[in-house]
């Protein structure tokens, strides 16, 4: 017999219900050890629960398990000062945490969010954090990766459960304007850039063509190349050092620094087969490599019309293997006319093309201070928390309700409003071994505990007794803070760090933690090869840290005093 497990909500809900005299169905998660079926859909939207039920022994009948619920009134003054729901229905085309935080804002707007999954996420928070869940099917040789992949699919899930809107999210095909046009052909709405702007700005060289025509400077570069021997051509025209950049995606997959001659072939292909992996298209082209720059982005919101606001910038040199892993805003440290400058690039090159939704126009600085256009990230990024924080803007439900045909004066944008009040730190927290150069660690979570207070925002799916897999990326929570200055925001986040407790697999938390104590670092300026420049961060068994309890100055005796409670405990 399948036991039930009712979520708060769906409780909430029975509890609303027998208090109003009024039910409606709500939708249950069918699990067994064969594999999940779909549920079948509610009559209404409105406040849908669900319910949970855990995988069946072997042999076991699998039944649906149904119920009601319902919601008491909502208040009208209440109603009468919050905006209409965009949509009725919205799918989160993802996974992980990204998923979970499009599905906070479907709540928060008052609609109904979908989740799909594999079944090696089938114990992730964004499956049952979701108001309906649909398992993607693949065949057995079949990568996870590849169900998230899976056009058709999705399209036809999101179809059957009534779906009017798809945010995609980051990675996977938040980029893909093939995805966009199958959403317009279903007649379903993208959650972010038009199917234009997407084949302009998610090709790495047609973004480059069009920098350069709207007048914004980029570093020299190739078209994207096809094969070996066009590389090798290149790159004798220009010389070394170079990077090779995959032509879709992003998150530094597909990256790689050439500086020797023989490198460059065995470079490429391994180039061309992570991009092709991991964004089914192995397609590259070659950049000049800029030394020691910093990473600055600034992000962008379009209405599609021409008109397009920044909510200022973002410094994003700290990176490991090209993926960052640190993120602030504003870059407090960038000279004002520079900052200005890159403003006024990012607007200019957004508006030329009629840009829609959200994005972001990086940008390298070289250590003259010149600016080098290298890409638009035409979606939400990893990093957009830090924006939010010092901003107040929601850039996820912004996204929502320009997809919906708001205009910016419709949501109260207006560029002379917006100003950054304070700054706030991103760290990724991932289950790596930065003595093993950031190898992923697998294993199971024995015990998860997240750390909180003031100015702090924690977005992630961890739990203890969650399976860490080798499938998907390892980030497992981000941790944003917020301060008045660099210096108290910094402080925050040190001791977000010290209190956060993951234990059953390894985590870079004491590389961060080295990082955000060096004086490098508590300068401000840092740029792209500050960890390659100092590889005693990644010597986390050796680090100890200047804290005024000796119990918090390393690893050992922090690990120490925690064994210490327990025991006496």
């Amino acid at each position: 017999m399948t036991i039930v497990r009712l979520r708060a909500a769906a409780l909430a809900g029975l509890l609303a219900a027998a208090a109003v005299g009024h039910t409606s169905a709500f939708l249950p998660h069918r699990q067994s050890s064969s594999s999940p079926t779909r549920p079948q859909l509610p009559s209404s939207r409105l406040n849908v629960a669900s319910v949970e039920a855990p995988a069946t022994t072997a042999g076991a009948d699998k039944k649906d398990d149904d119920g009601s619920s319902s919601s008491a009134p909502r208040s009208a003054n209440l109603a009468s000062r919050l905006p209409p729901p965009p949509f009725s229905k919205v799918m989160a085309a993802n996974r992980a945490e990204i998923s979970v935080r499009i599905q906070r804002a479907i709540t928060e707007l008052n609609m109904a969010s979908v989740a799909i999954y594999v079944d090696e996420d089938r114990y992730g928070q964004h499956r049952w954090g979701a108001d309906e869940s649909y398992l993607l099917k693949k065949t057995p040789e079949a990568t996870p990766i590849s169900a998230y992949l899976d056009i058709p699919q999705i399209i036809n899930i999101a179809k059957e459960s009534g779906v009017d809107a798809i945010h995609p999210g980051y990675g996977f095909l938040s980029e893909s304007p093939q995805f966009a046009q199958a959403c317009a052909d279903a007649g379903i709405v993208f959650v972010g850039p038009t199917v234009e702007n997407l084949n302009t700005f998610s090709d790495k060289t047609s973004a480059r063509s069009a920098a350069i025509a709207a007048g914004v400077p980029v570093v020299p570069g190739s078209n994207a190349l096809a094969n070996a021997a066009e590389v090798e051509a290149f790159v004798d025209e220009i010389g070394l050092p170079v990077i090779l950049k995959a032509s879709m995606g992003g998150g530094g997959k597909g990256m790689r620094v050439v500086r020797n001659r023989e490198d460059l072939v065995p470079f490429f292909e391994s180039a061309s087969s992570e991009a092709l992996a991991a964004f089914g298209d192995g397609s590259v082209f070659v950049e000049r490599f800029v030394e020691r720059p910093r990473h600055i982005e600034v992000q962008i919101i379009g209405d599609g019309e021409g008109n397009v606001i920044h909510l200022w910038e973002r410094d994003c040199s700290i990176q490991r293997r090209h993926q960052k892993v640190i993120e602030m805003a504003p870059a407090w440290s960038l000279p004002d006319e520079l900052r200005a400058e890159l403003h006024k690039y990012a607007v200019e090159l957004t508006s030329k093309a009629k840009y829609k939704n959200a994005g972001t126009v990086e940008f390298l600085v070289d250590a003259q201070n010149r600016p080098y256009f290298i890409e638009v990230n035409p979606r939400i990024q990893v990093e957009h928390t830090v924006t939010e924080e010092v901003t107040g803007i929601d850039v996820v439900q912004t996204q929502m309700r320009i997809a919906a045909g708001a205009t910016f004066d419709e949501i109260g944008l207006k560029q002379e409003n917006i100003k950054p009040r304070g700054v706030a730190i991103q760290c990724r927290v991932t289950t790596e071994n930065p003595e093993r150069d950031f190898a992923p660690d697998t294993g199971v979570i024995s015990l998860y505990r997240h750390s909180a207070g003031a100015g702090i925002r924690m977005d992630g799916v961890g739990y203890s007794g969650l399976a860490i897999t080798p499938y998907f990326d390892s980030m497992i929570v981000k941790y944003t803070a917020r301060g008045s200055t660099f210096a108290e925001t910094v402080a925050r986040m040190k001791r977000v760090l010290i209190e956060c407790r993951i234990r059953g697999v390894r985590t870079n938390i004491p590389f961060l933690l080295n990082v955000l104590t060096h004086p490098e670092f508590e300068s401000g300026i840092v740029t792209t090869a500050f960890i390659d420049e100092n590889p005693q961060l990644k010597k986390v068994s050796e680090s100890a840290w200047d804290f005024a309890s000796d119990e918090q100055s390393d690893q050992r005796r922090v690990g120490a005093k925690e064994r210490l409670i327990r025991y006496l405990a």
